[in-house]
């Protein structure tokens, strides 16, 4: 008669939790939803739970509502998610649940009405290696209401669970785009190591060989970080060997950034900073050998790194304050990237996470490869004051030299021209390769996006090849002058709209009125402005995509005056956010061109830019 009590009170038990239980409703519609906010977790300490123990004990499992659980690094413990879905149709279905984060060590997942039991994880052979993330098929009866358990842990990376319910369709259709979106992404990032590598061989400055060091560093670990090496380029093997180095991964991207900082700066004027550069610089291979050999302290092993990314930033800073003008450019880059970096570290810690913004990193980037190319063409302008400066001092040494050593002056004269013959040849190549490396980009962004559906994402990669086509018209125009101190405008300036309103299905007149020229110099920030303005008229200023837009160039009293107007719809300028476009262009008109500028925006938008031109 008691036994006989214990099994009534204990169907009365499982009955109540069953009916107290979180039940996911599901039919053959259901296409996309998040499983978390409906489950149980229980955190096992011990590690030792089985599920055999799951279904034989009262485990208390506690009801969850967060979207997605963040527990930085936690190599000690468990956690086990308890799901209910029910068919709520007349059908049998099929739906996948995606494990949407590629990091996790290890990964169980179990169907008990199916005696299922599937193993995933970073260091696990997947069970379908069609997908970046651990995914698990399941398959409902008309009515069914089953129950799935998911066990994760993971002991060299931070721990991030984020559980999706979706249809085949729907997760194939993300997948392709998400895996393309990454293609992008790697193969551009592959092309600007190539032509920065390019670039270093025709200057041997070292700073671009650190860069090129810098960006294979990064492709590497980003190769990791998105779970794109264990799916295409390394074999199990090969990963658990180089988790074994997860440290020097992580170290030797920011390793090279450190050195091609001090390098690009010329840090050794600053000697106090230098000193504690060159610190850091010792430092962090002592802490990478430090943390190879121990594992107790593995969630601190990126702390100095970014103490270090820190600190370059207070470098950069203390540069621009002192009018490092290549610190001007690397600025705005060094703030998307560190605070990207930030994000990557407070994920780690499970004080943030990034997976809501699965784009950012490779967003920044890409905004960074773009600033740094603008330094680039500042070199060239560089080299070509220093052109300038040699042929003064040939004049003057031709003026000032007596008949007595006219023979000394002829052999000085023929060294100093062949100097001169080969500054000018490399300034000719330097053109030409980079109006082909960027047309190279160029050409890979446009045909990797005639592939993508998303329009926001189309709209970042065409605003993205303009900017980056505005330089290298610039270049192509160099190439082919015999004089590069000045550009030809009206050429240069129709060739970028053409090449914006390519981008656009728009009747759009365009009418210039240019009555001067401009330094190569000027030229490079006159056509990123325009570029970012245009292409702002084109999206915005017209609702009936008919309109006009009026380019002026003029000069007054060693004056320049840029005009770009249009006959849109305006902006109310108090509660417009100045997107990256207007922050680019502000930034070149003020702290590149020493200009300042003027926005009216009724009745149409007026943009007025005016400044020295020997500034």
């Amino acid at each position: 008669m008691l036994k006989f009590f214990y099994k009534i009170v204990l169907l009365f038990i499982i009955f109540s939790l069953n009916i107290y239980a979180n039940i996911v409703n599901i039919d053959e519609s259901t296409k996309n939803i998040n499983l978390l906010q409906d489950s149980e977790i229980y955190i096992d300490k011990t590690r030792s739970l089985t599920i055999e123990d799951i279904k034989k004990s009262n485990i208390n499992f506690e009801q969850n509502d967060k979207y997605i659980l963040a527990y930085g690094y936690s190599p000690n413990f468990d956690v086990w998610i308890k799901i209910t879905i029910k068919n709520n149709s007349n059908k049998k279905i099929y739906k996948i649940i995606e494990y949407n984060n590629p990091l996790t060590t290890n990964i169980d997942f179990f169907d008990l009405n199916k005696n299922i039991h599937i193993q995933d994880g970073f260091l696990v052979e997947s069970f379908d290696k069609s997908a970046i993330n651990p995914i698990f098929k399941i398959e409902l009866n008309p009515n069914e209401e089953n129950i799935y358990f998911v066990k994760a842990s993971s002991n060299i990376t931070t721990l991030i669970i984020d559980l999706k319910l979706l249809d085949d369709k729907n997760f194939y259709k993300k997948e392709i785009k998400h895996q393309l979106i990454l293609s992008i992404f790697f193969g551009s990032m592959f092309v600007l190591a190539i032509y920065n590598l390019f670039i270093y061989f025709f200057t041997r400055d070292i700073s671009y060989l650190y860069y090129v060091l810098y960006i294979f560093g990064l492709i590497l670990h980003h190769l990791i970080y998105v779970g794109f090496a264990k799916l295409y380029v390394f074999d199990l093997n090969s990963l658990n060997l180089l988790i074994e180095f997860a440290a020097l991964l992580v170290a030797i991207p920011i390793y090279f950034l450190g050195l091609f900082t001090k390098s690009f700066l010329q840090t050794t004027q600053y000697p106090r900073l230098n000193k504690v550069l060159n610190g850091f610089l010792i430092f962090i291979p002592i802490s990478v050998i430090f943390f190879l050999l121990t594992e107790e302290y593995d969630k601190y092993r990126t702390n100095a790194l970014m103490l270090f990314l820190i600190f370059l930033m207070f470098v950069t800073i203390y540069a621009s304050i002192k009018k490092n003008r290549q610190a001007y450019f690397i600025l705005f880059a060094w703030i998307i990237f560190l605070s990207s970096g930030l994000l990557m570290t407070l994920s780690s810690m499970g004080i943030y996470n990034t997976l809501p913004f699965p784009y950012l990193i490779e967003i920044s980037f890409v905004v960074e490869a773009l600033i740094f190319s603008i330094a680039l063409a500042n070199r060239i302008t560089n080299l070509q004051k220093e052109k300038d400066e040699a042929n003064q001092k040939l004049i003057l040494q031709q003026e000032n030299e007596t008949k007595r050593l006219s023979k000394k002056v002829d052999l000085r004269t023929k060294d100093l021209k062949i100097a001169l013959n080969e500054k000018e040849v490399l300034l000719k190549e330097l053109n030409h390769r980079v109006k082909n490396n960027m047309q190279t980009i160029v050409s890979l962004i446009r045909l990797q996006s005639d592939e993508i559906e998303d329009e926001k994402l189309k709209a970042i990669l065409t605003t993205t090849q303009n900017r980056i086509g505005a330089m290298g018209h610039l270049h192509e125009l160099l190439y082919t002058q015999e004089n590069i101190d000045f550009i030809d405008v009206y050429e240069y300036f129709e060739t970028l709209i053409d090449e914006v309103k390519s981008s656009y299905d728009d009747s759009i007149n365009i009418y210039f009125d240019i009555q001067t020229k401009l330094k190569m110099e000027q030229a490079i920030y006159c056509g990123l402005i325009i570029n970012e303005l245009v292409t702002n008229s084109f999206k915005y200023a017209f609702l009936n995509k008919k309109g006009n837009i009026y380019i002026s160039l003029e000069k007054s009293n060693n004056i320049l005056k840029l005009t770009i107007k249009d006959d849109g719809i305006g902006f109310d300028k108090e509660n417009i956010e100045f997107s990256l476009g207007l922050t680019l262009v502000s930034t070149l008109a003020i702290n590149q061109l020493k200009g300042e500028i003027d926005i009216k925006a009724k009745e149409g938008t007026l943009i007025t830019i005016w400044w020295n031109e020997d500034e």
